[in-house]
């Protein structure tokens, strides 16, 4: 698609935070969006056009495609078959690729195809019972239990150790039909993630970051991450092999482990930009957003590198229960030198809710003390 301003029309499934994010970062490059999103005045909307429906709906995804020049998607819950069939009714790419989105909406056959293609990933077996499930404690001694679909935020994802009730783990877990997945228990050093990019016969890869999680959410991001060159070296060349398993344009990022003995291996894949990229905003030459709305038009990539080490702290719904959103302590972010809040426009803050982001950039200094500010920032801002 040749660049031109005024640009075409990207369309997105999905108008959470991330819908937002993209829009916003559309809007200086000339292109108008369009999102589809059940949720009525969602996040995107006060940047973007919103067409009110499910994610799955077809005449929903038949009524974007036809206002749009090129469709992507911002959440996994988008159906590929409908998404091929639109592509194919209304001749708009579809970016990444529905082949892609099936692979990795199911937790087990990503697993399989990153296995098969040789890509390191913690042993893993398909779990359809609960003797299977005995089965897998008892090989990995303990193991995390994995919903194949639906999962995020940690949920779909469960730590089981001998003698748990296996019965009630599955279910709890909400393994569905479909069955489960169980992971070997890594014993890692740190997490980490690499946000790598695939344009038109191109490709870009991000620092490689650190990723502090509690409760299976995010809750920090180190950029670059406090790891050797050579962990970080061998993450983006792990990062890079993921990539190329997967189908069509756009972000891909990649979740990572690192071991005690520096081994590195990937934990999961989003097709989409990731929370672990938002530092990329304000820490990088080109954003992830950007960067994917470049991809999906298959307009020239930006570079990706580090414009200054950058730890970003999400804010999440500190509340013990859903009340209207109303965030306090945003002056002393705003005061904060080199601070920079962003705000996801929820309008119902909800226990450990996502409901925006804040990012210090410094030119140089310690990591340490860098996150330990932006952490100090983001524990000043509450809902109570």
């Amino acid at each position: 698609m040749n660049p031109t301003c005024p640009g075409p029309t990207l369309g997105v499934v999905g108008g959470g935070q991330l819908g937002r994010m993209l829009a916003e970062a559309a809007s200086p490059l000339g292109v108008d969006v369009v999102v589809l999103d059940p949720t009525p005045d969602c996040p995107a909307s006060r940047v973007a056009d919103q067409i009110e429906g499910s994610f799955d709906d077809p005449d929903a995804v038949r009524e974007l495609a036809a206002r749009a020049d090129a469709l992507t998607l911002e959440i996994e819950l988008a159906d590929p078959d409908v998404l091929e069939a639109v592509s194919e009714e209304f001749d708009v790419p579809v970016n990444p690729s529905p082949t892609a989105l099936r692979t990795i909406q199911d937790k087990l056959v990503q697993k399989r195809a990153f296995a098969d293609a040789g890509v390191p990933v913690p042993e893993f077996v398909a779990v359809d019972d609960a003797a299977d499930l005995a089965d897998a404690v008892d090989r990995f001694d303990g193991c995390m239990l994995k919903a194949r679909t639906g999962g995020y935020d940690g949920r779909g994802n469960l730590p089981v150790e001998p003698g748990d009730d296996y019965a009630a783990k599955l279910a709890e877990v909400g393994a569905g039909d479909d069955g489960a997945m169980a992971e070997e228990l890594i014993d890692f050093e740190r997490e980490l993630s690499v946000v790598a990019v695939r344009g038109d016969d191109e490709r870009r890869a991000f620092p490689v970051v650190e990723n502090v999680h509690r409760e299976e959410i995010l809750r920090e991001t180190v950029a670059p991450a406090r790891c050797s060159d050579a962990v970080a070296e061998r993450a983006h060349e792990v990062a890079l092999d993921t990539l190329e398993t997967l189908d069509g344009r756009g972000v891909f990022a990649m979740e990572l482990f690192e071991e005690s003995d520096g081994t590195v291996s990937v934990n999961e894949v989003a097709p989409r930009p990731h929370n672990s990229g938002h530092w990329s905003i304000e820490g990088a030459t080109t954003s992830q957003f950007e960067q994917h709305v470049r991809a999906a038009l298959g307009w020239p990539l930006g570079t990706a590198d580090l414009r200054s080490p950058t730890a970003m702290a999400n804010v999440l719904g500190d509340v013990s229960e859903p009340r209207p959103a109303s965030l306090s302590g945003v002056g002393d972010v705003l005061a904060a030198p080199n601070a920079s809040l962003h705000w996801y426009g929820k309008h119902e803050a909800r226990p450990l809710r996502k409901m925006g982001h804040l990012t210090l950039t410094e030119t140089d200094g310690d990591r340490d003390d860098l996150l330990a500010r932006a952490r100090d920032l983001r524990d000043g801002l509450t809902f109570e």
